[in-house]
């Protein structure tokens, strides 16, 4: 499903192959940390805020909070996350206990953590627990018998060769469709095998190497390792060959193609896709959306030209590497050396707990949810951020009332648009029920794979039937936020409901700069270069005339333009195209959040610790993206990530901004005020 989000998701996943601890570690009373909304000690006085506010906003907190060893990056989403996972310890410690009368809920929790956290049981089981599916590996003799393996393996949760799943009709929002979509790749993106620059060309021999040493690791004898890591190195080129590029898919209508299952059969034929569709299970359904039929050419390809043999490997390794952060910890470390060292630049693993909690999360994220959010938030949390929402809704409305490049035709539907966009604020209304999920105590895989199996079932059981609007797609404890064009509604977690985000002890000035700003970003994401080909009901439908579409592409282009000059590092420079959504979201949020506030008359108010209220509308905005990043991670970010670092989400808006540089007396010539201001919104 198509989402547009705040932050990375590569930031936030990208320790998720820092796996654990070499031995246990004994508890440490840790506390969340205090976190501030508006944070004096974070300046940097020294600096100018109108030739780099970035710096004048973060410098000092940047200099007080280096990133920590285990960490590819570090900013005030991390900080926040760090304070959430501290909860979610201290409600997983109490649930693992056993002990008379605990609940279900508890059980599965509980267990679920604590088989996670055995890893002297882990070590000791060995390869055991993954035995089984390598056996069904090696037991396949023909090429026939492909279909009915993947069909099980992907609802297993490995990603190998394609992916196939339950999406809305594009076409028709309301309802729920099969889909096939690329996939298959152990590095983050196509790229990163098509590049021919030295460090792609590097990164590639040492991932060939990683496959290998995580063959050997699981028996395979070396010189056969080798031979069999050089044959998933080519599958995956011709997959990535075959695949869309990131920018590409941006357009939603290159990754709509409604077909029948006939029609699919005949971009593969030496894949029997009834063979593969009956062994997943799914409700009956003749068509389907194919994503990139290009890809499935390109799949039906590598099936030919590869020997069964060479194939057989592709499916071992992804097998192993699908479940590494579940097995001994001679493969977390290695895992670790690879998608830690040389992808992210992380110095050390995380703490075992953190991928523990995380993995929690990740299978069982609602069970744990509703004890996070009992502690964290609650109904008047909710209360106070949809009376925020509908304040930025009604500044985005007399925004696209004014604008003076859009026609009447254009913001009509636009305004209708709007007025259909439903809040999802903090958790579900009706939380999920996992009582068909069996966790067993000490068994780590089976759990994570139960997990996967009883989240694939529950997804593909959606095909045929409506849209349910009212479900998440993201956990409670999250620290990010969301919006999703093809049900057009934005959801904000309790996470991310949280200093410095939303702080009640805090002025309206810089709760709008923060989450003020964060809500006008989503909002914008319905009328951004990808969502705005949505209709109020989520279909993917043209309601511009050709006119507007002109005046708002002439307009995007002086953002790809301007984000395509910055570099965050050395010889990297941004995608101003792939970023384009989010910087639009980014430059049309903080307009919207700062019109929001002049309507609640948070700008008359008088200063706080020598700021005006403007001035901590700004800061509100800027010391939410104080960020540090690796070089490594930088670099892989600019590559695939649609999001610009924290510090051009902040100069790269904010120079943009007549009523910033009015607050911070900035004059003609100085970096803040650009010559060529970009708006769209």
């Amino acid at each position: 499903m198509r989402r547009f989000v705040l932050i990375p998701l590569l930031l936030l996943l990208a320790t998720a192959f820092a796996m654990a601890q070499s031995k246990s570690e004994p508890k440490k009373e840790e506390q969340p940390k205090p976190i501030r909304a508006l944070d004096l000690s974070a300046l940097d006085k020294t600096a100018n805020p109108c030739t780099d506010f970035y710096q004048y906003a973060c410098g000092g907190w940047i200099a007080e909070n280096p990133i920590p060893a285990d960490q590819p990056a570090w900013g005030r989403f991390n900080e926040l996350s760090d304070n959430n996972l501290l909860v979610l310890r201290d409600i997983l410690e109490k649930a693992e206990i056993v002990k008379p009368g605990r609940s279900a809920l508890d059980q599965k929790i509980g267990d679920f953590y604590a088989s996670c956290m055995d890893e002297k049981a882990i070590d000791a089981k060995g390869l055991a627990p993954l035995e089984p599916e390598l056996k069904k590996i090696d037991a396949i003799t023909s090429k026939t018998e492909l279909p009915a393996f993947l069909a099980q393996s992907h609802i297993d949760g490995v990603n190998s060769f394609f992916n196939f799943g339950a999406e809305p009709d594009a076409k028709n929002a309301s309802m729920t469709i099969a889909g096939t979509d690329q996939g298959g790749l152990g590095l983050p993106d196509r790229d990163y095998y098509l590049k021919t620059d030295p460090k792609s060309v590097q990164l590639r021999t040492e991932y060939q190497a990683h496959v290998q040493k995580m063959l050997e690791l699981a028996g395979v004898k070396p010189e056969v390792a080798a031979a069999d890591a050089k044959a998933v190195m080519a599958i995956e080129t011709e997959l990535a060959k075959a695949s869309m590029s990131r920018v590409d898919r941006r357009v939603p209508s290159n990754t709509y193609h409604k077909m029948t299952v006939k029609e699919l059969q005949a971009l593969s034929p030496d894949f029997n896709w009834n063979e593969y569709i009956v062994g997943l299970h799914t409700p009956a359904f003749d068509s389907l959306n194919v994503s990139v039929p290009g890809f499935v050419k390109g799949f039906n390809t590598v099936l030919a030209d590869n020997s069964l043999s060479d194939i057989k490997a592709y499916l071992t390794w992804h097998a192993i590497h699908n479940a590494a952060g579940m097995l001994p910890t001679a493969f977390v470390n290695e895992t670790f050396n690879f998608y830690g060292k040389e992808l992210t630049g992380a110095k050390q693993l995380r703490p075992r707990w953190k991928r523990c909690v995380g993995a929690t999360d990740g299978a069982l994220g609602e069970d744990l949810g509703q004890a996070f959010v009992a502690r964290t938030f609650g109904p008047d949390g909710k209360a106070r951020m949809l009376d925020m929402v509908k304040r930025l809704e009604a500044a985005l409305h007399q925004d696209i009332q004014t604008l003076p490049w859009m026609t009447e035709t254009t913001k009509k539907q636009a305004l209708i648009k709007l007025a259909a966009i439903q809040n999802k604020i903090g958790y579900p209304d009706h939380w999920r029920d996992y009582s068909a999920l069996k966790i067993v105590r000490g068994d780590a895989l089976g759990n994570t794979t139960r997990a996967a199996i009883f989240e694939a079932h529950r997804e593909l059981n959606k095909i045929g039937k409506p849209v349910n609007k009212n479900e998440w797609g993201m956990t409670p404890p999250t620290v990010n936020a969301y919006y999703n064009p093809l049900e057009n509604n934005i959801n904000f977690p309790a996470g991310i409901l949280q200093p410095p985000f939303f702080d009640k002890n805090a002025s309206d000035a810089s709760n709008f700069g923060g989450i003020g700003a964060v809500i006008g970003h989503e909002l914008t994401h319905g009328f951004d270069d990808e969502g705005r080909h949505y209709d109020a009901q989520g279909n993917l439908k043209d309601w511009w005339t050709e006119k507007d579409s002109k005046a708002f592409d002439e307009r995007t282009a002086c953002l790809v333009n301007e984000y395509d000059g910055f570099s965050p590092i050395p010889g990297v420079h941004l995608n101003g195209k792939l970023t384009l959504g989010e910087n639009t979201a980014d430059n049309g949020g903080v307009r919207i959040a700062l019109k929001a506030l002049e309507t609640k008359d948070g700008t008359g108010g008088k200063k706080i610790d020598g700021f005006t209220p403007e001035q901590q509308f700004f800061l509100g905005w800027a010391q939410v993206w104080c960020q540090s990043t690796r070089p490594e991670f930088s670099r892989m970010l600019a590559n695939v990530d649609p999001h610009s670092p924290g510090q051009f989400r902040v100069n790269g808006v904010l120079g943009n901004m007549t009523e910033f540089q009015k607050a911070w007396g900035c004059k003609v010539g100085q970096p803040m005020v650009r010559a060529n201001a970009c708006r769209v919104w």
